[in-house]
């Protein structure tokens, strides 16, 4: 294990350098006239759910702008598939696999099949990711959009700092450039298309755990690294909220390794679908999990949704819906957060 991870430290180190300088002017020149798009390639080279979830605002962006366009993906590892099941746009998915030194010769053919396809217009979805630069630089494409930083948007729009939403905003921008109206509706929220066989499955499940119709608040006590609270934060904070919310049922939505920060005192739920987990938790009242990529999943799955941050950047990594909300546990006390709780389920 020890000689993967010294690899994969100078493939990052590798690549930042030799992509530290692409698309600096490119998106600052462009101008057409009765531009068409049909062919469209989204660049996310990313296997984390959190960060492929994030990516379903700008496809849907992309849809809407161009509805009668074919979308492929540029990805890594392989749960895009189930994340974008129900994206009609969306065509091919080129998905890198999730350990390129393992699966070298696949590492390498989806790179060259950037180069195979024609494209009308690619679209790097993150400013700060190396391999996406290179892979707009690599893509067979009319346009490329390389998603700069653009302080001018950052002082216009306070959420442009979102990681999801930035890139939207910078695309928007860039599509004046080619000529197309001006679009300023509202940014896409984080979807993953739960069809309604999908929900109510999950409705099912959730009322064989509790055989009533009370509303019910779901907890995710893990998280990874420093984001994860204690067992003792975590056996404080229900405490306090089962004193709060005396007449909800409380669930704990288990990840992959079936732990939990509660020893299992309260029921629980365990899949490792996340389609099926989608559906469990849109039948939720509200969802409170760290920043990870499950509390992404519940915001795509409609649930409004509370992020709990320490050491990570909310303004980057928030979940957002109608009413979902983020919240720094080192500047609010429980009781401050238990408020804001009530007020997302008025």
């Amino acid at each position: 294990m020890k000689v993967p991870k010294k690899l994969n430290a100078v493939r990052r180190k590798f690549m930042h350098s030799i992509t530290k300088n692409i698309g600096k002017s490119s998106s600052s020149t462009v101008h057409a006239q009765n531009t068409t798009i049909k062919r469209i390639l989204i660049s996310r080279p990313n296997h984390r759910l959190g960060n492929l979830l994030l990516l379903t605002p700008i496809v849907q962006e992309v849809t809407n702008s161009f509805p009668n366009a074919r979308i492929d993906l540029f990805v890594k590892g392989g749960i895009s598939p189930t994340v974008f099941k129900n994206y009609g746009n969306v065509d091919q998915i080129i998905q890198l696999p999730k350990k390129p030194f393992k699966n070298l010769f696949k590492y390498i053919g989806g790179w060259f099949t950037l180069r195979w396809k024609k494209y009308d217009l690619v679209i790097n979805s993150t400013n700060g990711s190396s391999s996406g630069k290179l892979s707009t630089k690599l893509a067979n494409a009319k346009y490329k959009f390389y998603s700069e930083w653009d302080e001018e948007l950052h002082l216009k729009h306070p959420d442009y700092e979102h990681s999801a939403k930035n890139v939207i905003y910078n695309l928007r921008k860039f599509l004046t450039q080619l000529g197309f109206e001006e679009n300023t509706s509202k940014i896409p929220y984080l979807n993953i298309k739960l069809d309604q066989d999908e929900i109510e499955d999950g409705k099912k499940k959730l009322f064989q755990i509790f055989n009533n119709n009370n509303k019910t608040i779901c907890l995710f006590t893990n998280a990874t690294g420093d984001k994860c609270y204690s067992e003792n934060w975590w056996g404080s904070f229900y405490d306090h909220l089962q004193s709060e919310f005396p007449d909800y049922n409380f669930v704990e939505l288990l990840p992959v390794e079936n732990i939990s920060k509660l020893n299992f005192k309260i029921p629980t739920f365990y899949s490792t679908d996340i389609r099926e987990m989608g559906g469990f938790i849109a039948n939720t009242c509200i969802f409170i999990a760290a920043d990870n990529g499950v509390m992404h999943l519940a915001s795509a799955s409609g649930t409004p949704t509370l992020g709990l941050f320490s050491v990570t950047n909310e303004n980057m990594y928030k979940p957002y819906n109608d009413k979902s909300f983020s919240v720094n546990t080192n500047q609010l006390n429980k009781n401050e957060i238990s408020d804001l709780i009530k007020k997302a389920l008025q």
